[in-house]
Order: structure tokens, then C-alpha cells, then sequence
């Protein structure tokens, strides 16, 4: 299965790691392109925090995604207030059964994605895990507990669950715990009631969201904003 993975900053590389890691056949698309040259001309270095390294050949880089192809899937890791753009922007690796999936926190992916596509080939998500472009070719995932990954289809369809569990499994044997779920939104709305409660708080403590929840009054203040 041929993915595309459109903005490939630190996010974005990141997860495309985990998918290269698996077995997939990974495009990355971003106009960083310093990044892009140096991923295909030497590979990723990737690491997931704290001990475990790996260099990863066989990425194909683009600046544009009109350069690459039609995709089984493309997924958008852009910033949210990019997405619509990078939509119409990869519209030429979009064919009749590509799969569109924004795996980008917060609200109103899913409409943006519906202003262009049926909501049978479109699915949506969101994740919980650090990550950083340390520099061209080079990134680290700071993983959680758990699952760190929720992803699923706006309207169930036979090819959104096809491509679904295809990259479950693609993440999965990459060592990411992703999870498809044919009822994403619940899942959705916890990620989105999560981050409305302890990024302002910390943002106005000045900590991060760690060192915030490690400490009881930190979560009580969490409690109190939900």
C-alpha cells in the first residue's frame, strides 16, 4: 500500500517512521525541502526515547505532492490552519480510492475534509506522543503509556477499513500502538476535553504538561477546568 505523508515536520516524520519501521511504503511530502533532500539522499535517523536507534532507508521525498503519484492514503500531519491548503495542494495523488486521513488534533478536520471528499473515504484521529525534528533526516518520538494513537473512519466503509487496519498493523509491527476504531468521535472529544484543560494550565504555570501532572495540585486544577 502506497502513503503518503503530507507536512512531515517533527509529527509527521515521526509517525512516518513507525509506518516505515512496519513495512510501509512511505512518500513524505513537506517544503521543508532541506529535510526532504537530506531523507532521500541518506535516510532517517529515528529515535524513540530513550535508548532505541534506528537509521531508515527507502522514504521517497517530495516538495509537492502533484510530483509523487496516486496514493492507496495520504495523511495530513500539517498544522490545523494548513490542512484545507495541503488538501487541495495533494489532490494530484488523490485518485478514486485513496483514503484521506487527518490525524491532526483539535476540531474541524473532519469538515474540512468533507468539503472536498465523501465521508466514506475520509477518516480522522488524533494521538499523544512527543515529537522532534532534531534536524534534516533526523527525529525522536518521546512516547506514552498506552495508546498513543486513536484513528477511524468518519462513515464506515469496506475501503476506510481496509486501509484502517492495514495501518494499524503497519504501525503496530513499527512499534507505535495505534489503534483503528470503527467509533473514533468518543475518543476524539476525550483527546480534544484533555488538551483544553491542561494546555492552558500549564501554559499559565510556565511548566510543561508533565511536570504539571505529576503534581496533585496540578491535576485537581485540570479537575477543576473539565
Amino acid at each position: 500500500m502506497k502513503i503518503a505523508m503530507i507536512g512531515s515536520g517533527a509529527a509527521g516524520s515521526v509517525f512516518a517512521c513507525y509506518l516505515r519501521l512496519g513495512g510501509a511504503d512511505m512518500t513524505l511530502v513537506d517544503l521543508y525541502k532541506e529535510h526532504m533532500d537530506k531523507v532521500a539522499s541518506d535516510g532517517m535517523d529515528f529515535t524513540i526515547d530513550p535508548d532505541q536507534h534506528f537509521h531508515l532507508d527507502g522514504f521517497k521525498t517530495s516538495c509537492s505532492a502533484a510530483e509523487i503519484g496516486i496514493m492507496d492514503a495520504v495523511i495530513f500531519l500539517t498544522k490545523a490552519t494548513q490542512l484545507e491548503n495541503a488538501i487541495r495542494d495533494a489532490a494530484p495523488c488523490i485518485g478514486p480510492d485513496t483514503v484521506l486521513i487527518s490525524l491532526i488534533n483539535g476540531l474541524g478536520n473532519d469538515d474540512k475534509l468533507l468539503k472536498y471528499y465523501p465521508a466514506t473515504r475520509c477518516m480522522i484521529g488524533s494521538g499523544s506522543i512527543g515529537t522532534v525534528l532534531n534536524a534534516p533526516g533526523k527525529c525522536t518520538s518521546y512516547p506514552n503509556f498506552g495508546v498513543v494513537m486513536n484513528f477511524g473512519p468518519i462513515e464506515y466503509s469496506k475501503r476506510t477499513e481496509q486501509v484502517g487496519k492495514a495501518l494499524e498493523k503497519y504501525f503496530q509491527d513499527g512499534g507505535c500502538n495505534a489503534v483503528y476504531r470503527d467509533d473514533i468521535l468518543p475518543l476524539l472529544w476525550w483527546k480534544i476535553i484533555k488538551n483544553s484543560s491542561h494546555s492552558p494550565v500549564s501554559a499559565i504555570l510556565r511548566l510543561n504538561i508533565g511536570d504539571t501532572d505529576a503534581d496533585p495540585c496540578g491535576r485537581e486544577l485540570y479537575d477543576r477546568v473539565i
